[in-house]
C-alpha cells in the first residue's frame, strides 16, 4: 500500500514518483563493495580489487569510467562511446571464456562496471615463466591456453563481435585455471553495423598484435584480424617474448593515420615480404606503394612437421582470407595430440610454477570513490595501447630493447613450435637473426 504522499505523487507526477521509487531501493557501490586495492588504468577508467560485502570470499573486478575533465576542474559531459558500447555488448554475452559482468552501477556522475574476478592474466604468465622461473611453457599448458583463448573467440565471432584488442593483458585467467576474455572496450558488433568499422576508430589493435590488412591501411577488415593477434598471443607464450615487436608511429596534428614502417618490417623479417601469391590483393592496399620501398625479405622454412608450427603459420597468413578462423583453429590437429588441454590451465602445474595472484596496490584505492587521483606511470610491455583500453601492469617484461622472435626459437615445450627463418633481399643476402 502507498502512504498518502507517495499515492498524491503518483497521481500528480508519476515520472517523479518513479524516480524517487527507484532513488530509495538504489544502493551504492560503498554499500555493495569493500574496496581493496588499485589494480590498472587506462585513458578511459581505473580498475581495482573489491570484495562482496555480503560474501567475503568473493571478489570482483570494477572499472570505473574516468569524468572528463578540463584543466582541474572535472566537467561531466555524458556518457562515453566507449562505456556505451562496452556495457551494451558484455550485457548480451555469456561464455565460460569471456569475462562476465556483474552489474552496471551509476553514482555521482560516474559508471561503475562491476565484472567477476580473475586472478591472473596471460602477461603475467609470461613474466613469471621468463624472469622467476626462467623455463619454457609446458606443452599442455600452452595447449589449454591457446584452446581456451580461441574457444572464447569463437563465440564472440559467432555472435558478430569483433575484439579488436586481444593482447597478453587483456586475456584473464581465474584460480580455477579458466581463461577469460576481457576488456571489450574497443570490440565492435560487425552485423549490420550503424557506420563503418574505420569511421568510429581508425586505430584498432596494440601495434604488436595488428594484423598487415590493419598496417597495410585496409578501411574494410573482418574477423582474421582477431585470429592474427591470436597468433601473436600463441607465439609470446611459447617464446616468452613478442614476436613482432615494433615501434608504433603515432598520428600527426590533423588525426592522420601514418604508415607503420617498422612495425611491418618486424613482420616480413620474420614471415617475409608478401606479393600478390601471399596476399591476393596486396597490390591494391591504401599504403602497397610505401611498402615497395622496404627492403625485401623472403622466408625460408626449415621444419613444416610440427603441427604447433602449422597451426602458427596459418594464423600468421598474410590474406585475411587465407588466415584461418576462429573455429578452423580450435579443431586444429595440434589439440588432439597428447598431451591434449585441460579445463584447468594449470591441472598438472606444480603449485610453486603457478604465477602470484594479481598485484595490487593501497595508495589509489581512496580514488576509487572521488574525483580519480593522478597516478604514477608505470611500466606498459605491452607495447602502445590505442585509447588505453588495455589495463597497465607494474610488471616488466625486460626483454632486449628492439628485440624480436623469429619462427625459428618459437618453441612450446619440446619443440612443438619450429620452424621459420628469413633472409633479407638484396646483393648482401644477410640473413635476419632476429632474437
Amino acid at each position: 500500500m502507498l502512504d498518502d504522499w507517495s499515492h498524491t505523487l503518483f497521481q500528480t507526477d508519476p515520472m517523479r514518483f518513479y524516480r524517487a521509487k527507484r532513488d530509495a531501493a538504489h544502493r551504492t557501490v560503498a554499500s555493495k563493495y569493500n574496496i581493496l586495492g588499485f589494480i590498472s588504468s587506462g585513458t578511459y577508467g581505473r580498475v581495482y580489487k573489491a570484495q562482496s560485502v555480503e560474501s567475503e570470499s568473493v571478489m570482483y573486478a570494477i572499472k570505473k569510467f574516468k569524468p572528463d575533465k578540463e584543466g582541474d576542474v572535472v566537467t561531466y559531459t555524458g556518457i562515453s562511446q566507449s562505456a556505451i558500447r562496452e556495457i551494451a555488448l558484455n550485457r548480451e554475452i555469456s561464455h565460460e571464456n569471456v569475462v562476465a559482468l556483474k552489474e552496471v552501477i551509476l553514482e555521482d556522475k560516474s559508471i561503475y562496471m562491476v565484472f567477476d574476478y580473475a586472478e591472473h592474466d596471460f602477461l603475467q604468465v609470461i613474466h613469471h615463466y621468463s624472469q622467476t622461473l626462467r623455463i619454457q611453457v609446458q606443452s599442455q599448458v600452452l595447449k589449454s591456453l591457446v584452446y581456451q583463448l580461441l574457444n572464447g573467440l569463437v563465440y564472440l565471432h559467432s555472435a558478430h563481435i569483433l575484439h579488436r584488442d586481444l593482447k597478453p593483458a587483456n586475456i584473464l585467467i581465474t584460480a580455477s585455471g579458466t581463461v577469460k576474455i576481457g576488456d571489450l572496450g574497443l570490440a565492435r558488433l560487425i552485423h549490420k553495423p550503424l557506420q563503418p568499422l574505420f569511421a568510429g576508430d581508425k586505430v584498432v589493435v596494440t601495434i604488436w598484435y595488428r594484423a598487415p590488412e590493419l598496417l597495410m591501411g585496409a578501411k574494410h577488415y573482418n574477423k582474421a584480424i582477431d585470429c592474427w593477434a591470436v597468433g601473436c598471443v600463441f607465439a609470446e607464450l611459447a617464446s616468452l617474448r613478442p614476436i613482432f615487436k615494433g615501434e608504433e608511429a603515432k598520428l600527426d596534428s590533423k588525426k592522420n593515420v601514418p604508415f607503420q614502417k617498422d612495425q611491418l618490417l618486424k613482420i616480413f623479417e620474420v614471415l617475409g615480404t608478401p606479393d600478390e601469391k601471399d596476399w591476393p590483393g596486396v597490390y591494391d592496399m591504401p599504403e602497397y606503394q610505401n611498402m615497395k620501398r622496404l627492403d625485401a625479405y623472403w622466408c625460408q622454412s626449415r621444419i613444416r612437421s610440427q603441427q604447433g608450427h602449422d597451426l602458427l603459420r596459418q594464423l600468421f597468413a598474410y590474406g585475411p582470407d587465407k588466415r584461418l578462423t576462429a573455429k578452423a583453429a580450435l579443431g586444429h590437429r595440434w589439440f588432439q595430440e597428447d598431451p591434449r588441454p585441460t579445463r584447468n590451465v594449470f591441472q598438472h602445474v606444480p603449485a610453486y610454477q603457478i604465477p602470484p595472484q594479481r598485484r595490487i596496490t593501497q595508495d589509489d584505492a581512496p580514488s576509487m570513490m572521488g574525483v580519480p587521483a593522478p597516478t604514477q606511470p608505470h611500466t606498459q610491455p605491452q607495447g602502445p595501447t590505442v585509447h588505453g583500453h588495455g589495463q597497465g601492469h607494474h610488471l616488466s617484461q625486460q626483454s632486449k630493447p628492439g628485440s624480436t622472435t623469429s619462427f625459428a626459437s618459437v618453441s612450446a615445450g619440446a619443440g612443438a613450435i619450429q620452424g621459420y627463418t628469413t633472409v633479407q633481399g638484396g646483393p648482401s643476402r644477410k640473413k635476419a637473426r632476429l632474437g
